[in-house]
């Protein structure tokens, strides 16, 4: 068929029917966007936000390839492994681009023999999915990971990474949130107990993690019309599942008749109780929920897993579109590395991921509703002049301040209007103009006009640089 439509196409264009012109659909591909000025001004102040968090905890920096082997992708992400972006075949080794930052993590960790990191990674993942954009789900989108490998005592580095959710959803001022907290031992003990056998826990597990989208009905139809548990388990579960709370319902649970007597579910208690204790000093647990439905669908997680959501936000200006759900998630996953290793050997680990694109629609609606002026560039002073002929005079000053590291533009015309100078500083948000005229030349000073009060002040050529400085710091 290949050959056929290559004859064709070659026929076609030699009988010139299109005369040359070949139509261009322009469009991104499906489940991509582009970000302009306006968004990356957005995007930027949110990254630096989150990284700045990050920093503040004492992690470093990584990057790994786009894309893996794809036997290092296989088999670690459950029933999301049909998301997989697989490449053709290149060079003989069979690649997928990266679903997420975890696991190139720990194919880093296990290749190069680190046993101890922390470690931040902001990168892009890819995803096979057929997007939602507008509730930020795309096919191509950013994550931002923080992870904790090493052995340390127990729920110490778990609390940090939800003092550290904490800490990115308030700094960014996205309204109210609640971060759900459960345990995979917890959830794998209730599952015993509730006689779900071993061979369906992960499968029942990713029916658990729908019910924040879908009733408990829904949930429970599918266990057992579409995965095979009996309706007895199911039932079993439901009871469980619906309870969320604080450490009360931890109290509670350890001294459930059934769950008690699983050592699985009562080592996870047990760290869920001590993790609430560190929560407590650090004074977050207002915004921390216990909830036992939380069950994250990824095969890896060992430990205690968690969901930051965002709650409905009440508010004139926004529409229900806001409400856009889960906006982090992480947990521990302490047998991944050992996967990867040849010996076997296990690094504890534990961390979160930041879900920014989600994040990034809600800041970029509220923008919106405020119509708040966005800045797309960092300029400070606009160098200007008052009369013809003194392109050279602007060029030598714009020459002096961009070597002094002050951010500064001209328009590139050799006698612009000063009318037009002015009017451009308006325009694009330019705090200050600095203007050269004859007089001043002569002087040796140069006229500092600032644009919102429209004051002048004549400055001497070479105070200018800190007078700069300190009024562009004052702004």
């Amino acid at each position: 068929i290949a050959k056929e439509v290559a004859k064709l196409l070659e026929m076609k264009a030699q009988l010139g029917e299109d005369e040359g012109k070949h139509k261009f659909v322009l469009k991104t591909p499906k489940g991509t966007r582009d970000y302009g000025p306006k968004q990356m001004a957005i995007r930027e102040k949110a990254f630096n936000t989150i990284i700045s968090c990050f920093k503040r905890h004492g992690a470093e920096v990584i990057d790994t390839p786009v894309f893996e082997l794809k036997e290092t992708l296989t088999g670690k992400y459950g029933e999301d492994s049909k998301l997989i972006y697989d490449l053709k075949d290149q060079g003989g080794e069979l690649l997928s681009l990266r679903y997420d930052l975890t696991v190139p993590f720990a194919r880093y960790l296990a290749m190069n023999k680190v046993t101890n990191m922390k470690r931040y990674h902001v990168a892009k993942v890819y995803r096979r999915d057929n997007p939602a954009m507008t509730r930020g789900r795309y096919r191509e989108f950013y994550q931002c990971d923080f992870d904790i490998a090493g052995q340390f005592d127990p729920m110490i580095p778990d609390a940090e990474c939800l003092k550290i959710v904490h800490e990115i959803l308030s700094d960014l001022q996205l309204g109210d949130f609640v971060i759900k907290v459960n345990d995979r031992r917890i959830l794998d003990g209730m599952f015993a107990v509730c006689g779900v056998p071993d061979s369906k826990f992960r499968t029942i597990c990713s029916s658990v993690d729908k019910l924040d989208k879908v009733p408990w009905e829904e949930v429970r139809s599918e266990m057992v019309g579409e995965k095979g548990l009996s309706p007895e388990a199911a039932d079993r579960i439901g009871e469980y599942v619906q309870l969320h709370g604080g450490l009360d319902l931890i109290e509670r649970l350890l001294q459930d008749p059934k769950l008690s007597q699983n050592k699985l579910a009562k080592e996870g208690l047990g760290d869920m109780k001590l993790l609430f204790e560190y929560l407590t000093l650090f004074g977050i647990t207002g915004k921390i929920s216990f909830d036992l439905s939380l069950a994250r669908g990824l095969d890896y997680y060992t430990g205690v897993i968690f969901e930051a959501v965002l709650l409905h936000q009440e508010n004139e200006h926004v529409e229900e579109a806001v409400s856009v759900g889960s906006v982090a998630g992480g947990g521990r996953y302490d047998g991944l590395v050992g996967m990867f290793d040849p010996k076997g050997r296990k690094v504890p680990c534990v961390g979160v991921s930041i879900g920014i694109e989600r994040i990034f629609s809600i800041l970029e609606q509220k923008l919106e509703a405020s119509e708040e002026k966005i800045r797309t560039t960092e300029t400070q002073v606009l160098v200007a002049s008052a009369q013809k002929k003194l392109l050279e005079e602007r060029l030598k000053l714009i020459s002096e301040l961009w070597d002094a590291g002050i951010k500064a533009e001209m328009l590139y015309k050799k006698n612009p209007k000063l009318l037009n100078q002015l009017q451009y500083c308006e325009d694009t948000g330019i705090p200050l103009v600095a203007i050269v005229g004859e007089q001043e030349l002569k002087d040796g000073v140069v006229k500092l006009r600032i644009v919102a009060t429209r004051e002048e002040v004549n400055v001497r050529r070479e105070s200018l640089v800190e007078e700069i400085r300190i009024r562009t710091s004052q702004c």
